[in-house]
């Protein structure tokens, strides 16, 4: 059953991702043969955003089924990172483009051009619906599905459930990607009515600039946060204090040291430690190993490796 559920779960939230994707990549094209006839800077900046959003959309659907490769000889923790170099490389995509779009703006503003205040107004109509329906794909697609299982389940339920997070996560940063672009068109749609009614023409390259601003702003967030996994920064949502504190009270356990937490792609958490315990008995190590894999699992650590020491013994890597 829980195979199936998985199985179907999967399928729908791929089709959800591939409309939403379509969409994207349709009206971008739109937006572009829309900007050239409005002679809109404004919704030009906004097509080149739909498109890399689109092509986003489309990795993720192709990352999504590379990310579910095992491991192997050569990638023995799996293909979850590729999704990193993605992310970079789309990052510095976006940032190029918005230090692009900004010149243009900024000579747009020094030189005013009539654009269509009617065909920006449309386009801004149809922006907020594509994306609107974009999201709403996405989110029936099971985007906010629920995933909490009772416990008891079978290990292969509890890899469904993993993959089941993962694309949660993907779903929500591709939700959040269309609900900006909402945001953006609502702009020019506001945009678009005041040069109607001013003949304010300025106003549409002031909108390039905050629409190019925007992008930069989020794609340089998205560069520190996918650097952090790549030079293997502590994941965010961990403390290493509390963990310490959390293992250290375990019973049986004397010490704790060289403990490393890294993510692979900011999901899946990795962990080793070495710890020190009070005696050599075989019954306390499988006792404490239980309960240091329990604290695990509260962090949401998938991939914990633990070396079990004595007291007596001196560990080598101890300072290191």
């Amino acid at each position: 059953m829980g195979h199936n559920h998985s199985h179907q779960h999967n399928h729908s939230h791929e089709k959800g991702l591939s409309t939403a994707f379509w969409l994207n990549a349709i009206f971008s094209v739109i937006e572009v043969v829309g900007g050239i006839f409005t002679n809109s800077t404004a919704i030009i900046a906004d097509a080149f955003h739909d498109f890399v959003d689109a092509s986003a959309i489309g990795l993720a659907v192709f990352l999504e089924k590379i990310s579910k490769k095992k491991g192997n000889e050569k990638f023995s923790y799996g293909y979850k990172r590729f999704s990193l170099l993605s992310a970079i490389g789309m990052s510095v995509f976006l940032l190029g483009g918005a230090v692009i779009m900004l010149v243009n703006a900024f000579q747009s503003l020094m030189n005013p051009e009539v654009v269509d205040s009617k065909g920006m107004l449309w386009l801004a109509v149809l922006g907020i619906a594509i994306n609107g329906i974009a999201f709403i794909k996405i989110k029936n697609s099971g985007g906010d599905a629920h995933h909490h299982h009772p416990h008891g389940h079978s290990h292969v339920h509890d890899h469904n459930h993993e993959n089941t997070c993962e694309q949660n996560h993907n779903s929500k940063a591709i939700m959040l990607h269309l609900l900006e672009d909402v945001l953006g068109w609502a702009a020019v749609l506001i945009g678009a009515a005041v040069i109607y009614f001013t003949h304010w023409y300025w106003i549409d390259p002031v909108l390039a600039i905050g629409i190019a601003g925007f992008i930069g702003y989020n794609a340089t967030k998205n560069l520190i946060s996918s650097g952090k996994v790549l030079l293997q920064s502590v994941p965010e949502s961990i403390d290493m204090k509390k963990l310490s504190k959390d293992l250290l009270q375990i019973n049986g356990v004397r010490s704790i040291h060289n403990l490393h937490v890294w993510t692979l792609d900011g999901n899946d958490h990795v962990c080793t430690l070495h710890l020190v315990t009070e005696d050599d008995e075989l019954a306390m190590h499988q006792n404490v190993q239980t309960e240091v894999e329990g604290v695990m699992k509260n962090y949401h650590i998938q991939h914990p490796t633990i070396q079990m020491e004595s007291c007596e013994s001196k560990c080598q890597y101890m300072n290191k």
